[in-house]
Parts: C-alpha cells; structure tokens; sequence
C-alpha cells in the first residue's frame, strides 16, 4: 500500500505549525493504492464466511491504523521542537525549516514503513488470514461426506427433475379422486334421502293395509304398462274404424 503524506505549509506562529493536517492524511486515505487494487482480484470468500470480513479489509485498516500513529508521533515531535525553539532566542532555525524537515523525516519513515507492512501483509494474507483448500468449514462438512463430480451432479439434478414431475402428476391425481369423492358423498346423501322415501312410502302402505310395498309397486308398475298397452290397441282401433 502506497499512501502519499504531506504537510501543508506552515504559518508564521510556530503553534499553529499543524493546521488540521490529519484530516488531509486521512483524505488521502480513502484513494485506493496500486496494491489494493491487486488485493482486490482474489476476494478471499470463503476466509471472509469463517472471519465475518475480507482479510483485505483488515490489513486496510491495520495499515490505517499504522498511518494514523506514525502520522500523530510526528505530530508530537514537531511541537515539541516548536516549543525548544521558542526558548532559544539566537537560533536561526525558522519554523519552516523545521516544518522541511518534518516532512522529509515523515517521507522517509513512511516509505521505510510501506516496504515493512507489504511484507507483512504478504505474510497475513498467505499464512495467517488464508484457509487451506484442504480445510473445510463446519458448516460445509456434509460437502466432505457427499461429493459428487460433475456427470453425478447433472444426474442427480435430473432425477430431481423428474421425481418433480412425479409429485406433480400424483398430485394432480389426488385432486382428481378428492373431486370424486366430494361427488360420491353428494350421490351417497340423495340415495339416503331416496331410502328414506321409500320407508315413508311403506309404512304408509302399511297403515292402508299394504303388506309389501314393493311387491304392490311392481303390481302397479305392471298394470300400469298393461294400460298403456291396451290405450294403444284401442287407439289404433278407433284409427281403423275413422278410415273404414
């Protein structure tokens, strides 16, 4: 990661040497480095499912974290030199001089720093932060116990699809019976009310002195047809009579 750090220009008054230079540092910042960049080809997911972040994220914020001590030490130093100066009243020293100095020492901590943390951050990334192909998670561990290459998964995938289509074609046919049934229970509930009648009918022969009601409808279905049978003769009869 390449940051680049500089002061701005200081004024006249040696304690206000530091005009809120931090918020410019951290300005800087947030501008994505060449090797960010870099970092952010290999996303690193299945480290950041087991850490909860991208192992890039952290050694971002490290490397910030970094920054913003060096950053404040300098700080520190330099006021602490503003303030030596002030008591020495023959110094030819200026405050710009010193603020020169300031940044030439920072720059040259800062690239000293850049190469130590690219360095460590090869080293997190690659054998502190990184998980091992051969390790699997434990969420993950029934992939170890069921793996399947890539004919059994379009296999599997296919049998699923047709199982599928099974449930889909027995439950069609469950609604069709359940449909059927509803309708037997409706022809089922008019043959009761048909039976009932035909009990209210018997007994109401009984009472009229009708011992079998249904040897008495027979009867009268019979008689009935001989009726009609004999209308019909008489009938044609009378036609043939008219014509004669």
């Amino acid at each position: 990661m390449h940051v680049k750090m500089s002061l701005p220009a200081p004024h006249i008054s040696p304690h206000n040497l530091l005009p809120k230079t931090l918020s410019l540092l951290l300005t800087d910042f947030s501008r994505p480095s060449s090797k960010e960049a870099k970092m952010s080809v290999d996303p690193m997911t299945y480290e950041a499912q087991f850490f909860g972040f991208t192992p890039q994220t952290c050694m971002l914020r490290i490397y910030i974290a970094f920054q913003d001590y060096l950053f404040e030490v300098m700080q520190a130093v330099e006021q602490v030199i503003l303030k030596k100066l002030d008591g020495i009243s023959d110094s030819d020293i200026t405050p710009v001089q010193i603020r020169k100095c300031t940044e030439k020492f920072l720059s040259f901590m800062k690239g000293r720093f850049d190469n130590l943390f690219g360095r460590m951050e090869q080293l997190f990334l690659q054998l502190i932060l990184r998980i091992p192909p051969n390790i699997l998670l434990p969420e993950d561990k029934s992939q170890e116990m069921h793996s399947y290459s890539e004919e059994e998964f379009q296999l599997l995938q296919k049998e699923i699809e047709e199982l599928q289509k099974k449930y889909r074609t027995e439950l069609c046919a469950k609604q069709a019976l359940l449909a059927e049934l509803e309708e037997q229970k409706i022809v089922q509930a008019k043959l009761k009310q048909t039976l009932t009648l035909f009990d209210e009918l018997t007994n109401v022969g009984r009472d009229h002195g009708i011992s079998d009601f249904r040897e008495s409808l027979v009867s009268l279905v019979q008689n009935s047809r001989k009726l009609q049978n004999i209308r019909v003769v008489i009938e044609k009869e009378g036609e043939r009579l008219k014509t004669s």
